[in-house]
């Protein structure tokens, strides 16, 4: 009797912490938010892939508890703003932040130095 009142405390014990290392912290994603993240990653991709104007090799998707960021650079403003649309409009799309920058014909003045070794 007393293995088998043992036996329960550790396999409730042994659940306990396997529900907890599964669970979100605010700056840690869970296994199962990760994978849905992972989702909305690829089904972000597709969509831009989807459109013939838009490049998915130009722009970056990452996604974090549904918050999609968009990075890189394209080509012109309405780039962006197809970007943005085709991707609040994928499911599981909480919100979108937007740090795409529009390509520039000439170099820019405040480029970083080349560090020459």
């Amino acid at each position: 009797m007393r293995t088998i009142k043992m036996l329960s405390i550790f396999l409730l014990a042994l659940g306990l912490v396997a529900v907890a290392s599964c669970s979100s912290a605010y700056n840690k994603e869970g296994t199962g938010e990760y994978l849905d993240d992972s989702v909305v990653t690829t089904k972000v991709k597709a969509a831009i892939l989807g459109d013939k104007n838009l490049s998915v090799a130009e722009i970056n998707v990452e996604t974090f508890k549904g918050v999609v960021q968009l990075s890189g650079f394209v080509k012109s403003r309405e780039d962006i703003n197809t970007a943005v649309k085709l991707t609040s409009k994928v499911p599981g799309v909480i919100s979108v932040k937007n740090d795409m920058q529009l390509k520039s014909a000439a170099p820019s003045h405040t480029a970083t130095k080349q560090l020459v070794v």
